[in-house]
């Protein structure tokens, strides 16, 4: 194995003669915008009315700027900063390709619709507490670990990103929101712990943290002598994000927190959090320690399929709206899972392609359960009922979210799933693909279950036999423009990426051929252009 003394790079040769281009100053961009929104929208925290407005600022220029790096990206390949000019493995790099890019824009895209529907969702008291200033600095955390280059940085935004969200999860400061910050804080101090032990041993190995140095390394090595060390970091990497993933058999967490805060912060939180923790797996066991994702494919595919097995079922038990979509979330990561596991580039494409439509559909169906108690007046499925007879286009969105999320076509989950279940049946793992196809059909009856319960039946629990319809009450709020547009855009989104799948196809391609043939990321590092 490579020593610490080792280095790809001479320190004579270690600064980068070539000018940095200012197209190329976007991949830190992401990062520059939400940190100084943050910070501002900190210092007018008492300014309840001035909050608002700061965040969706940030938030649209945070979709801005990464529409423009992902075009730059998709133009002109893999981008590249390296703080102070310093060649890897002395410097820190900020590194962007189209898996990094293509995710940041999403996320900034569903932040911002949540900043929108935090503008009836969260009153004067939640802004006082900082629920802009903690969005901004959360999507800081989201933005750096999906543009960095160096996996100790990769760290740091991963505590960015933890703090930040502590602080949404107790907004409100009642007893529920507490208990569920104290299972979601210390499942995560653990996979942060195991994260930079993992750290330290890769450092200690091969004298760098720069992901395209730790990659021209691992491939330089005799697959031979490195398999059963490698494989010892990388079962510690994977028991570590599997925390932060929610992963069978340490995602009871999830379920346990996620219905506990503002329905906004649930919304951001099973839209993005989860998700760049399988992000982190695909960088680990795709990119930079490959040999060791091999050896271990069975033991993934395997918690692959506990999770999404367990999370179907979790659903199917559940008679609280928010507590079920927080089973799905475990759903969808097995589901990701189930790429990794694989290993081809069609199973890292679907996993991608999963990622980006988990995302979205998440989100969206918080929001629309958030909607559902304006409306019903409560989360609980016994005291909902009529609400298609309220509002028929509400239950009609809410069944297109439902069949998305199921994976039925003609929706954005439909085309992932396809891809996964293909991909595992020709990498020889059938049970991967009937558990692929199975907990499809357990959140089919989850999610049919709510719409039954919520939008067809006349009335909640205890309804007089016969009646078809109850008179209801709506909150005030329920007529908001600023609740149901950032819906109808995720669900104008859902429903656009299952009737035109060729782009996004081509997107998670070039993402998944990246990551496993990583020679333009090196050479974008490096300054070999």
């Amino acid at each position: 194995m490579a020593g610490s003394s080792e280095h790809s790079v001479d320190l004579s040769h270690a600064m980068i003669t070539a000018p940095v281009s200012a197209a190329d100053w976007l991949v830190i961009a992401p990062t520059l915008v939400t940190i100084l929104g943050g910070t501002l929208a900190l210092m007018a925290r008492k300014n309840t009315a001035a909050q608002p407005k700061i965040g969706m600022i940030f938030l649209s220029l945070l979709v801005i700027v990464n529409v423009g790096l992902l075009m730059r990206v998709l133009d002109h390949g893999v981008i590249t900063m390296v703080m102070g000019n310093w060649l890897p493995p002395f410097g820190i790099a900020f590194t962007a390709d189209a898996l990094g890019a293509s995710l940041s824009l999403i996320a900034s895209i569903v932040a911002w619709c949540a900043g929108l529907y935090g503008l009836v969702t969260v009153d004067g008291t939640g802004r006082r507490y900082g629920f802009y200033p903690f969005l901004l600095l959360l999507l800081t955390g989201v933005s750096g670990a999906f543009l960095t280059g160096d996996i100790f940085n990769l760290y740091v935004w991963f505590e960015v990103l933890l703090i930040s969200s502590y602080g949404l999860l107790v907004l409100g400061n009642d007893r529920a929101q507490l208990d569920g910050t104290v299972k979601y804080g210390i499942l995560n101090l653990i996979g942060t712990n195991l994260f930079l032990i993992a750290t330290g041993l890769l450092y200690g190995n091969f004298g760098t943290l720069n992901m395209a140095d730790i990659a021209m390394k691992v491939a330089a090595m005799d697959a031979g002598g490195s398999v059963g060390p490698l494989a010892t970091i990388a079962g510690i990497y994977l028991l570590a994000f599997a925390m932060k993933a929610a992963a069978f058999p340490v995602n009871f967490w999830l379920p346990a927190s996620y219905h506990t805060p503002n329905i906004v912060v649930s919304a951001v939180f099973a839209g993005l959090l989860t998700k760049v923790g399988v992000y982190a797996l695909i960088r680990i066991f795709v990119l930079i320690l490959p040999g060791a994702r091999d050896y271990m494919a069975d033991v993934i595919s395997l918690i692959a399929i506990a999770t999404m097995i367990t999370g179907g079922l979790g659903a199917l038990a559940q008679a609280e709206v928010r507590r079920l979509l927080g089973y799905l979330v475990i759903v969808g990561i097995g589901a990701m899972l189930a790429g990794i596991a694989v290993g081809s580039t069609q199973g890292i494409a679907g996993s991608i392609f999963y990622a980006v439509h988990s995302i979205i559909v998440m989100t969206a169906l918080y929001m629309a359960a958030g909607i559902m108690k304006l409306m019903g007046g409560s989360y609980q499925l016994r005291q909902l009922g009529a609400l298609y007879g309220l509002n028929p286009y509400f239950g009609g969105l809410f069944l297109v979210l439902a069949f998305a999320v199921s994976g039925l076509p003609p929706f954005s989950g439909f085309w992932p799933k396809m891809m996964l279940v293909e991909a595992s049946l020709v990498d020889g793992r059938g049970w991967l693909a009937f558990a692929i196809l199975f907990s499809g059909f357990l959140s089919t009856l989850a999610v049919g279950r709510v719409w039954i319960f919520a939008f067809w039946r006349g009335g909640a629990e205890g309804t007089p036999d016969g009646a078809t319809t109850v008179r209801l009450a709506p909150a005030p709020e329920v007529t908001s423009p600023a609740l149901w547009l950032p819906l109808l855009l995720l669900t104008g989104l859902v429903i656009y990426i299952g009737l035109q799948p060729d782009a996004m196809m081509q997107l998670v391609q070039r993402g998944a051929e990246g990551v496993i043939d990583p020679s333009a990321y090196v050479r974008s590092v490096f300054g070999e252009h």
